[in-house]
């Protein structure tokens, strides 16, 4: 990719145009421009000389020493396959909300073979620091989609089996609060009014939401349950 190419990627994110139509106006693919943008600050923190100047030194990178950060498989698929995919999945997130580095410390862990990597570990593999990868653990924490333990004197954070069965969870709870917080605020308005009105609805609106989340969650934990008794 050029550096024109990379001037026109910023303008079109500075003009809200999607990543479809960014690709389009470059005659790429949709994939190339969502990999350019994720492993380059992101939508929100994509810039053109910065991305330049990042593929260059990765470049350099590469042809000093054979790459160290590749994701651990279990069987026997081409490395350049799995980066591939790796970049696909951080991407995903990435345009999904998620911030750019949260996104790679999750993809590490998942992608790794056992689901878990010491805070030195992904240090080294994405090339921050310790800290940096303590900041972005935390909203993976928050919502219960990563773990952690000590192990002697280091930090393991690790993908659970039940990762997702828990942060449906935690994200059930959450709508709850939104249902009782603008129920209590439909009362204090009163439902005759329009702020009372669209606080109901919006009360109602996540009570069913809740409903419908805590039956999925109810659903998967019990097949999970099946599955490891056979």
């Amino acid at each position: 990719m050029s550096a024109e190419d990379r001037r026109r990627i910023a303008e079109g994110l500075a003009a809200d145009l999607t990543y479809a139509e960014i690709a389009r106006r470059l005659g790429r693919s949709r994939s190339t421009v969502t990999r350019e943008i994720a492993r380059n600050g992101g939508p929100h923190g994509y810039g053109a000389a910065r991305a330049q100047h990042a593929t260059s030194w990765r470049a350099r990178r590469r042809r000093r020493a054979p790459r160290a950060d590749v994701p651990h498989t279990t069987d026997n698929r081409d490395v350049h396959t799995a980066r591939e995919f790796e970049e696909q999945f951080v991407a995903m997130m990435i345009e999904t909300g998620m911030a750019p580095m949260t996104a790679r410390v999750f993809a590490a862990l998942i992608i790794s073979e056992g689901g878990s990597l010491t805070a030195t570990e992904l240090a080294q593999q994405l090339h921050v620091s310790p800290a940096t990868i303590s900041n972005a653990v935390k909203w993976l924490e928050q919502r219960k989609m990563v773990a952690r333990e000590r192990e002697a004197r280091r930090v393991r954070y690790f993908v659970d089996v039940d990762v997702w069965y828990h942060t449906w969870a935690a994200s059930a709870r959450s709508v709850v609060t939104w249902a009782d917080t603008a129920r209590h605020g439909a009362e204090i308005f009163g439902i005759d009014t329009p702020t009372g009105d669209r606080l109901h609805t919006t009360s109602q609106f996540f009570e069913l939401l809740g409903r419908d989340m805590g039956q999925a969650a109810e659903h998967w934990r019990q097949a999970l349950s099946m599955k490891r008794q056979r």
